[in-house]
């Protein structure tokens, strides 16, 4: 297909309209049916359409779609709740999206940068990674050292430096007294699936409470269950003092939060952060709905105990492939292959589409693969069949 002749190009010319969603399969206009392993990229998390979700959304519709943060918003209080719950002691900001998440992280760091010196300017500077994404707004690319990214919009905003993931050494020697936070990705998923290793959290967080500099993580992509946690850092026994959200969050309808530890929360004030549709009651309905699914039907433990047997079907199909493959990384349901010819990810993609599985190309030459939670392990099989044919025939 080619572009429509009224919408923008800055995204790739579709290769099919979609127009209805069941389960784990998206369908087009023709009504041939796809294995959906992108999940809007990591967004639909309890499949399409699931009943539950559409129940409530159509009831909280059919009641109050939208007021502003001018007024209390039950859902709202009843979703952040919840999510302090899973986080721990602190306060939630409701926003729209993982970007609008990211930048409320971002102020968060000066705020704190300049409650610890008393002055604004003094310490503002942010640390992530390498190989990062954060999103596409102007605070969000100037913590995304990627070239695809960042060009053709610079000068960037100052006050960002980048080390290595899983490389403490390297924070170590960025993280000053100029430092008001680190941000990274718990599980870098745009870069290429690189998951940040337990030990390296570990350090990381013992260096940040050391010098004084909040350990921001954004889980937008890697969280809401897609790890197996309901949160991916949890598998480092670490404790972060702020974290964004998004995606998974409101299984298809926007929203993302940001997360502020009890020591930090007080940072924001009347005014000095808002937002008009962030956590609106449709919003909320949509992500408790999200919330009562993975709880009732007990995902994270499906997603533990099937993503043990996938992870080995995906490694014999590695084995199997290894002339194209050069191997697997991830957790849970959020996995990439990374591949040796470059550029091939492109066209595995196309391919496995045509042959009816969706799946997302990534950084580094690398397939993402990110069913939605509820993926059963024959689903999570059948993706492994067809990609085996997709390198066969390759062969």
């Amino acid at each position: 297909m080619s572009h429509h002749k009224t919408l923008t190009k800055n995204y790739g010319a579709p290769a099919f309209n979609a127009v209805r969603g069941e389960g784990l399969h998206l369908y087009d206009e023709a009504g041939k049916g796809y294995l959906d392993f992108g999940s809007g990229i990591a967004v639909t998390s309890v499949g399409h359409s699931h009943p539950k979700w559409v129940q409530a959304v159509q009831e909280q519709t059919a009641t109050l779609v939208h007021c502003s943060n001018l007024y209390g918003i039950p859902g709202q209080q009843k979703l952040a709740d919840r999510l302090v719950a899973k986080a721990g002691p602190g306060r939630v900001l409701f926003c729209n999206s993982g970007a609008e998440a990211n930048e409320a992280l971002l102020k968060l760091a000066r705020l704190h940068g300049k409650q610890l010196t008393g002055e604004e300017g003094k310490r503002y500077t942010v640390v992530g990674a390498n190989n990062a994404f954060h999103g596409r707004t102007f605070g969000g690319m100037a913590a995304t050292p990627q070239e695809k990214i960042q060009g053709g919009f610079r000068p960037m905003l100052d006050g960002f430096k980048f080390g290595e993931l899983n490389k403490i050494e390297t924070f170590d020697k960025l993280v000053d007294d100029s430092v008001a936070a680190v941000f990274l990705e718990s599980i870098q998923g745009e870069g290429g699936i690189f998951p940040a290793e337990a030990g390296f959290l570990q350090e990381l967080r013992a260096l940040c409470t050391e010098r004084k500099a909040l350990l921001m993580l954004d889980e937008v992509q890697c969280g809401i269950g897609r790890s197996g946690h309901f949160f991916a850092y949890e598998a480092s026994g670490i404790t972060p003092d702020a974290i964004g959200m998004a995606k998974g969050l409101g299984g298809g309808f926007p929203i993302g939060a940001i997360w502020v530890a009890d020591d930090y929360a007080e940072l924001f004030q009347p005014g000095s952060h808002g937002t008009t549709f962030g956590g609106n009651p449709l919003a909320a309905a949509a992500a408790n709905a999200v919330l009562d699914i993975i709880e009732q039907e007990r995902l994270l433990e499906q997603v533990q105990t099937n993503s043990a047997v996938w992870h080995n079907e995906i490694e014999a199909l590695v084995q199997k492939h290894e002339q194209h493959i050069a191997g697997m990384r991830g957790a849970g349901y959020m996995v990439g292959l990374s591949l040796k010819e470059e550029g091939l990810n492109l066209k595995i993609a196309a391919t496995a589409r045509e042959k009816g599985l969706l799946i997302v190309p990534a950084g580094h030459n690398t397939i993402r693969m990110l069913p939605a939670l509820t993926a059963k392990s024959e689903q999570l099989s059948e993706a492994v069949r067809i990609l085996d044919t997709v390198f066969t025939n390759l062969s």
